[in-house]
């Protein structure tokens, strides 16, 4: 059995990333069994983000690691809030990311703009390194594409699930069960990707 490290503290992705690794038959060790601090997410795009992060777990654990980065798109913002999703409401430095505040300030952005103008995309990229300095990672990239509704349906959820309406689903992403998720989300999506290429090297 193959061993590595899932370079996320986010219980959230923990119940979304661990059970497609463990279905494959790998040993998942998570970061917080090894350290505690987080990685400036300071690249410019997705894929970046997912690999320093696991990078630098690979770093710290001497293990193979892999780590997710993802965030939401909207196209009348341009975009936004894009790699900066977990912090889009953050005000300085050392002020701590506010889910809820996040999701304020994009609902406030985006006022009573009518249905086709609230089209959005959640993105994820998996990166996952054998060692710390592997020149030849594996990356994958999923997208779940979506429409912002005007108020939060539910009070629980990862992220903007909340506010994220998925018309093939007829429900918001934090209503969407976890067996469901790991079929259809962006993350699974990414995480399958991953997985794929890891079989066609032989490390599945």
């Amino acid at each position: 059995m193959k061993t590595l490290v899932l370079a996320t503290a986010n219980p959230n992705k923990v119940a979304e990333l661990l059970p497609p690794l463990k279905e494959q038959g790998y040993s998942v060790k998570l970061q917080t069994e090894f350290f505690s601090e987080q990685v400036d997410e300071d690249g410019l795009s997705f894929v970046e983000n997912a690999l320093k992060k696991a990078r630098y777990a690979s770093a710290k654990t001497g293990l193979p690691a892999i780590a997710d980065d993802s965030g939401l798109q909207v196209a009348f913002l341009g975009g936004k809030p894009g790699i900066y999703s977990a912090r889009y409401a953050q005000t300085g430095q050392n002020s701590q990311p506010d889910e809820q505040a996040n999701v304020q300030k994009l609902l406030a952005e985006l006022g009573n703009l009518p249905v086709k103008q609230r089209q959005a995309t959640y993105i994820c990229a998996v990166a996952f390194v054998a060692h710390a300095k592997d020149e030849t990672p594996i990356l994958g990239f999923g997208t779940w594409q979506g429409d912002i509704l005007n108020a939060p349906r539910t009070s629980h959820g990862i992220g903007y699930d909340a506010i994220f309406w998925l018309p093939s689903e007829l429900k918001t992403a934090s209503e969407v069960p976890l067996a469901r998720k790991l079929q259809v989300s962006h993350r699974a999506q990414a995480m399958a990707q991953v997985l794929q290429q890891l079989k066609g090297r032989g490390a599945l």
